[in-house]
């Protein structure tokens, strides 16, 4: 009876997608999902219950963290992140939860439902994702993500990008971009405000990011969870040679 107490108490302690909620909310929004322009995506906020959000923000690790890396280049500027490198040190338990929640059958049920993309393979090694964040004066070039695991030759299809900032001003940018498949134009600019989650399909020309240089006051980042997912092949029409991240800068004034 103590050892279920025991178990008992976790379980309430940590955060479990609950399937008839997440697979219901995917299914009502494939349909959108298709049509978005200028390429399948989905904005959807208060994304998490708001006391599992509110945990996630105080358990994100800050810039001080000695496990981030910092694998900056001229397009990547003032970027932290790869904890997973380090089996996730320095994330506290609960947070942890929630990442390895992303990668649950639940909610593989709910992208498939979502983007009609299926059969979904997540990536428990969460290469080039997990936890993200970008200091004061960074930035992201718009760029078209790399589109193969070079580890095990699966085809990288969907990102997920959970945001954890709040109160987050216009003016300190941040915002995520698409860009339509020629770079004529930015298509859609969304904030990375709290709690809102972004979920897109990838391809190579599936242009994003926040090429904006981040203005947010000192002691400030821009936070988010971000998760990337899989298929052994993909269409066709999709199809290219095997590509690491395709860059394409824009002036700042674009």
């Amino acid at each position: 009876n103590r050892m279920l107490s025991r178990i008992a108490n976790r379980i309430n302690r940590y955060f479990y997608f609950d399937p008839e909620h997440l697979v219901g909310l995917g299914r009502s929004r494939h349909k959108a999902y298709l049509n978005a322009q200028p390429f399948p995506h989905v904005v959807i906020d208060n994304f998490l219950p708001p006391k599992v959000a509110e945990r996630a923000l105080s358990d994100f690790p800050g810039p001080e963290c000695e496990y981030y890396q910092q694998p900056d280049n001229e397009n990547q500027v003032y970027k932290l992140g790869r904890l997973q490198d380090h089996y996730f040190k320095g994330v506290p338990d609960r947070l942890r939860h929630v990442l390895y929640e992303f990668n649950s059958k639940t909610f593989m049920d709910f992208l498939e439902a979502l983007t009609g993309i299926k059969p979904i393979i997540p990536d428990p090694h969460y290469h080039g994702g997990a936890l993200h964040q970008i200091l004061p004066g960074g930035k992201l070039d718009i760029h078209a993500d790399f589109n193969k695991d070079i580890r095990t030759g699966l085809d990288r299809r969907i990102n997920a990008l959970l945001y954890l900032n709040k109160d987050w001003r216009k003016e300190y940018g941040g915002y995520l971009e698409l860009w339509d498949e020629e770079m004529q134009a930015c298509q859609q600019s969304i904030a990375p405000i709290f709690n809102r989650c972004v979920i897109f399909s990838t391809t190579s020309k599936s242009f994003h990011g926040h090429p904006r240089v981040l203005k947010c006051p000192e002691g400030r980042t821009r936070k988010s969870l971000a998760f990337y997912y899989y298929t052994n092949g993909r269409p066709d029409d999709e199809s290219s040679e095997s590509h690491n991240t395709i860059w394409k800068p824009i002036a700042e004034n674009t």
